[in-house]
């Protein structure tokens, strides 16, 4: 398959990818976004995921890009200008390659056994990956997001996750208040002021609600928590990160009952 050259900011193909890379309300009319870098797409084409182009920068010299490219010969290539490449990536330096792809989506909503995560209004991107990427690690399988939470499958989402969400169920736009009269799961609410963590027992099969960086938990999702709980700290800090406090929760649930059982 011939490469097509991209050599201008005016191109047609170009500012479609620009519109995916910076408009959320394109992104979500196309049901399309871009995965930057290498890592990211091969997680993607690890779990079969619908690519449908790869862009790549003029300049790249790169084997790891080179196989990829060689592995999946019926995708077609765009070669950028190395300056239109940095600015659809919006990063500093080149990591070499982009794929535009079909944005998952989950239809069934099924709140598992094991730890669910509930978001409620997060809206940092960056937060929002780093959450998802430790529920990845620690062996989460679903995530619901209210409709006030940060974009799931924005770049930046996607940059602070590193792709994570591919390997999740994960579930955009949710009313956490209807989905709570759906289950008879423990709710645990993540609070500045609640029972110490590691004061307690952590059920098993549990939702843990997590609330935005500046105003927490929303009241009435809070009122329907069985508990809150907080992380013990000392000196004047009063409140964690919340991609950081969620990190501390997460691999603790993970200590207690995964860890010790070979899961």
């Amino acid at each position: 398959m011939m490469n097509k050259v991209i050599d201008s900011k005016y191109n047609a193909s170009y500012k479609y990818f620009k519109k995916i890379a910076t408009k959320k309300s394109f992104r979500k009319e196309e049901n399309k976004t871009i995965l930057v870098g290498p890592h990211i797409i091969n997680s993607c084409l690890e779990v079969k995921k619908d690519i449908e182009c790869f862009i790549r920068d003029e300049k790249t010299e790169s084997l790891e890009i080179n196989e990829i490219i060689k592995s999946n010969p019926n995708i077609e290539i765009y070669d950028l200008k190395h300056g239109l490449f940095l600015e659809l990536s919006d990063l500093k330096s080149s990591n070499g390659l982009i794929a535009l792809v079909k944005i998952p989506i989950e239809v069934d909503i099924e709140i598992k056994k094991g730890l669910n995560l509930f978001v409620d209004g997060i809206q940092d991107p960056g937060n929002l990956g780093s959450i998802l990427r430790t529920a990845e690690a620690a062996g989460i399988k679903s995530v619901f997001l209210s409709k006030s939470s940060a974009e799931l499958w924005s770049p930046k989402t996607l940059r602070g996750s590193q792709g994570a969400q591919l390997n999740l169920r994960c579930y955009e736009g949710q009313d956490l208040l209807k989905l709570f009269d759906q289950v008879s799961l423990p709710i645990y609410s993540l609070s500045v002021c609640g029972d110490s963590l590691y004061g307690d027992d952590i059920p098993k099969d549990l939702i843990l609600i997590l609330g935005s960086e500046g105003g927490g938990i929303n009241a009435e999702i809070i009122s329907k928590s069985t508990k809150s709980i907080s992380i013990p700290m000392h000196g004047s800090i009063e409140s964690l990160n919340v991609g950081a406090a969620a990190g501390i929760f997460i691999y603790e649930y993970f200590r207690r009952h995964r860890l010790n059982v070979g899961d």
